[in-house]
């Protein structure tokens, strides 16, 4: 069996981004070296077929996920698993987070001017950000920061890829005189990259869902 192969078989059978070292224990001839190679020889082979999809690198791990072009067709069926629907205010508290963080809750929401609980919440529980530490001041505050799942959800390889501060539509503090309710709704389109990240993950998967 070709490395290709085996590396195909284990990303289209995977539910979540695998790296290197997760795809060469697929097979003991396998080394980090060669599933890279594989890869490579995958994008090449897809690319050259105009495949409707992909082997995109998503933080550490690769997954095969069909093209965003697809996804119009493909938001007519239910069936297709679709990331969590993530409101102005959500989007906002992740876009300040993922740019200074580590960040703590009263800090976010010095920024959006509300309170930032019950949105924290629920990235928490949508497993975008966590905790990564406690602050030095009073009460030792929690700390939040991004998560590989936020990569993933967005398509990006690491925070780095993420548009500079003067590239976003509208400043993290624009918020700061708008009620939660009241979001700026530009806020939605951050954090994008220029690319518009992958869809959906072959075969279908409900991880984001």
């Amino acid at each position: 069996m070709k490395p290709e192969q085996i590396v195909e078989a284990t990303l289209f059978a995977s539910q979540t981004p695998l790296t290197p070292a997760e795809l060469a224990r697929a097979d003991e001839g396998l080394s980090d070296a060669d599933v890279e190679q594989a890869i490579q020889v995958l994008r090449e082979r897809y690319e050259a077929n105009e495949a409707a999809f992909q082997v995109y690198q998503l933080g550490d791990g690769y997954q095969i996920l069909t093209r965003p072009e697809f996804a119009p067709y493909l938001e007519r069926f239910d069936s297709v698993p679709r990331p969590p629907h993530l409101s102005p205010a959500a989007l906002e508290s992740l876009a300040i987070i993922a740019y200074r963080q580590p960040i703590g809750r009263i800090e976010i929401e010095d920024v959006r001017g509300v309170s930032a609980s019950s949105v924290l919440r629920t990235l928490l529980d949508w497993e975008l950000i966590t905790v990564v530490g406690r602050g030095d001041g009073l009460g030792r505050p929690l700390l939040y920061g991004t998560t590989d799942r936020f990569l993933e959800h967005f398509g990006l390889k690491g925070i780095s890829d993420l548009p500079s501060a003067e590239e976003l539509p509208v400043e993290l503090g624009a918020a700061k005189e708008q009620p939660e309710a009241e979001a700026a709704p530009e806020l939605d389109q951050a954090p994008e990259v220029d690319a518009e990240p992958p869809v959906v993950a072959l075969p279908a998967s409900d991880t984001l869902t």
